[in-house]
């Protein structure tokens, strides 16, 4: 079996077997929204951004008006056509029992005292994409944050990529041991060491950019590990790396779509979930460089408006450097460090790792904590959702139909204010 089918055949598994099934249950018990929730009409033909916008000292700013937002698609004013407040959920309220308690994800729940919930986080660990160090860093952390964050009305779940699931429940204890039984799984990782070692940044310069000094770099890689003869086999080494050019980035889109499509499914799953939803993503990033990838992160931003989810990230490398170490040095000639091809695309893809962490984060109303080692603060933080977002919304009529990426930009016509909101979204295609 191909890298490519085994990559899509985890992506099948993860989404039928560990989300479909498990939290099919919950929407019979699913509770009614808390009186006053603010609703939005969504349109098949209108944008939805989510914005947080905070003062001078970080807190979450809840008086503003429509009036005093500007919304810009592609450098152009677009009317703001729908507008609310979403206030979060208090997590120290007064305490009201309830007779049922909602469906799981699959775990065992011991029978205890009932209290409404009002939070629910699901920790979502990426283990596709965590070495072994940041895995047991983020391992000890959340560990200790689970001993000590958890609220009498919140509700947590433990889960992975690979399949992994605490189910929903109170208890730190059944969440910090399905912490414990984490691991790495290394298959989509990219290893190294193969000859050309093309990863899959380089390997879209070459395939979808016909960048010239990325096929040069990988050509001088591979006539220096196969000691080829530059003035007579250039030609051969040339074919050789651009085939694979083409099976590298076959498997960073695969890898990729199985990421992002279980995300996706995980959003939507919580949807059905009373009181405050807010995903916390732990990663250490991962490439969605392509046209799909980036339409696919629009769609999880557009179904996380929809669903009032929130997805806050931790970029579980904490403070990390750029540079290529011994380890990472693969097939890599001399030559290639001198001019330092080799070194700009590992840092490149380094600093693109990020990417989706960021947009998600930016683009639901979370947070994204990075470039930072104290991962014990971080999880704290991202335990705690903005009591404010504002949810704008504009229709598509003015907007060109091109089926293309568009930027967003979104303005406060107020001083001093911070605003994070989604960087942009892809536009329907002209039906034909």
């Amino acid at each position: 079996m191909t890298n490519a089918k085994r990559l899509s055949s985890i992506a099948l598994r993860c989404l039928a077997v560990f989300w479909c099934a498990r939290l099919a249950g919950q929407q019979a018990n699913q509770a009614p929204p808390p009186a006053g929730a603010a609703k939005i009409e969504v349109k098949v033909n209108a944008v939805l951004v989510e914005v947080v916008v905070r003062d001078s000292q970080g807190r979450a700013v809840g008086d503003l008006k429509r009036e005093d937002f500007q919304v810009f698609d592609q450098n152009n004013l677009q009317e703001i056509s729908g507008f609310s407040v979403r206030k979060r959920a208090a997590t120290e309220s007064g305490l009201s029992p309830v007779e049922t308690r909602p469906g799981n994800l699959g775990g065992s729940v011991q029978p205890e005292p009932w209290r409404k919930p009002e939070r629910f986080l699901v920790f979502l660990f990426d283990d596709f994409h965590l070495d072994a160090a940041e895995l047991l860093r983020a391992q000890s952390s959340a560990t200790k944050l689970l001993a000590q964050s958890l609220a009498p009305t919140d509700i947590g779940a433990v889960v992975s990529f690979s399949g992994t699931n605490s189910g929903l429940t109170r208890d730190p204890a059944t969440l910090q041991g399905t912490i414990q039984k984490l691991s790495v799984h290394g298959i989509h990782r990219h290893i190294g060491h193969t000859c050309p070692d093309i990863d899959f940044y380089q390997a879209d310069l070459i395939v979808n950019e016909n960048n010239d000094q990325a096929l040069s770099a990988g050509v001088r890689d591979e006539l220096s590990c196969a000691h080829l003869d530059p003035q007579r086999d250039s030609y051969i080494a040339e074919r050789m790396v651009r085939s694979a050019a083409a099976q590298s980035l076959s498997i960073g889109e695969a890898d990729a779509r199985a990421t992002l499509a279980t995300i996706r499914e995980l959003v939507r799953r919580m949807a059905t979930l009373p009181g405050e939803r807010t995903l916390i993503l732990i990663s250490p990033g991962f490439l969605t460089i392509t046209q799909e990838g980036m339409m696919e992160k629009s769609h999880i931003l557009d179904l996380a408006a929809q669903s009032n989810v929130t997805i806050n990230a931790l970029d579980a490398r904490g403070l990390y450097t750029t540079g290529i170490t011994a380890s990472e040095l693969g097939t890599s000639s001399a030559r290639d460090l001198q001019t330092g091809a080799s070194s700009q695309y590992h840092s490149e893809t380094m600093n693109l790792n990020e990417d989706v962490m960021a947009e998600l984060a930016a683009g639901t109303g979370g947070t994204y904590f990075h470039n930072n080692n104290d991962l014990d603060s971080g999880l704290k933080t991202l335990t705690q959702a903005p009591e404010y977002v504002y949810l704008l919304e504009f229709p598509l009529e003015k907007v060109k139909q091109d089926g293309r990426y568009h930027p967003l930009k979104v303005n406060v016509e107020k001083d001093g204010l911070k605003v994070q909101a989604r960087r942009g979204y892809f536009a329907p295609g002209r039906q034909p």
